[in-house]
């Protein structure tokens, strides 16, 4: 069920405990951690507390912890100093669109040229 922890997902144990991570921000609605195969210096996911499949799922549900994953990257962008330089957020929706980890998260990516179009 949307918004209830499930047993069987990765993100899900992160924020129980469960799996370990690398924390870089963490509020009540929100965690952030380094990305386990980063893609730029600074990758760190930002992830709802509750668990929604995606990032559609997400907003439709729950749109104010939405916007709160999208504030909690802005403050990982400042924190890491890539804000000034320049850095990207990516939802990746679907297996089509990359998403391998099936809660949604923002990936939070700078610290090098991030060219267009990804992919």
């Amino acid at each position: 069920m949307a918004g209830e922890p499930q047993s069987d997902c990765l993100f899900c144990k992160i924020v129980a405990g469960e799996v370990p991570a690398t924390l870089v921000r963490e509020t009540e609605t929100t965690l952030a951690f380094r990305d386990i195969n980063p893609q730029a210096p600074t990758h760190v996911l930002v992830i709802p507390r509750l668990h929604y499949p995606d990032a559609a799922s997400l907003a439709a549900g729950a749109p104010s912890v939405a916007a709160d994953v999208l504030r909690e990257a802005g403050e990982v962008a400042a924190e890491e100093k890539v804000d000034g330089q320049g850095f990207r957020i990516v939802f990746n929706t679907g297996a089509g669109a990359g998403q391998t980890v099936f809660h949604a998260h923002a990936h939070v990516l700078g610290g090098r040229g991030l060219n267009w179009p990804p992919g």
